[in-house]
């Protein structure tokens, strides 16, 4: 959950990138790394093992200054997506204030989507949060894969959730990367500024918070 500390003026957020082994999370959070250009950006750290690209967690801590003084700052985290490393999944998950669902669209790779987001799901109760609440959006990625799964059949599927409609991406290539990750602020400030009242109090608008954090043009700090 986000984190306000009055007497600094920061608001500090999660968002975790969750999905089944190898299905392109790490290559999520490097594309936005080097894509990325906010008012400070840090380092991106990658953990590497031989049997997944992630055993702990990715973080890209990002952030911007309001106009009024508001230091708000977003760290991006991955998951591992090995069954084995389920205890680390929902370490990591905890207190998270969104979640980036990453599918892969390989026909041969269904089940396995089918099964992470059940264990998403199952991780937010354990940790008691509601999927349905929590802003979540959900990325089918591998686009660029010959036989991928048709779009107009998954966002079909998918077209009765509450997370419709779908993010199509090949992270490998850099798009839909950044379009995902905007979907996901544009998702996650209504509750912000429910709480925390971003509009009234800082000046900061839902445009203005998907601008700053998702920039593509400025001279961001490596």
């Amino acid at each position: 959950m986000a984190e306000y500390l009055a007497l600094e003026r920061k608001l500090m957020l999660k968002v975790v990138y969750y999905g089944p082994a190898l299905s392109g999370k790490t290559t999520n959070l490097m594309q936005l790394h080097t894509l990325l250009q906010p008012q400070r950006k840090g380092e991106l750290m990658v953990l590497e093992t031989r049997d997944d690209r992630t055993l702990f967690f990715d973080v890209l801590p990002i952030g911007l200054r309001s106009t009024v003084g508001l230091d708000l700052r977003l760290k991006l985290y991955t998951v591992p997506g090995q069954v084995q490393h389920d205890s680390t999944r929902k370490a990591v998950l905890s207190r998270a204030d969104g979640v980036i669902f990453v599918a892969d669209s390989q026909p041969a790779q269904q089940d396995n989507n089918a099964n992470a987001f059940d264990n998403l799901t199952d991780s937010l109760q354990k940790l008691g949060m509601d999927i349905e609440q929590l802003p979540l959006v959900v990325q089918f990625n591998k686009r660029d894969v010959p036989g991928a799964v048709d779009e107009a059949e998954l966002q079909a599927r998918w077209a009765a959730t509450p997370w419709a409609p779908l993010s199509m991406a090949s992270a490998l290539n850099g798009i839909g990367v950044v379009e995902t990750f905007r979907q996901l602020l544009q998702r996650l400030y209504p509750r912000l500024d429910a709480e925390f009242h971003l509009a009234e109090r800082e000046g900061l608008s839902r445009d203005d918070f998907v601008r700053h954090l998702s920039d593509l043009g400025g001279a961001g700090d490596a």
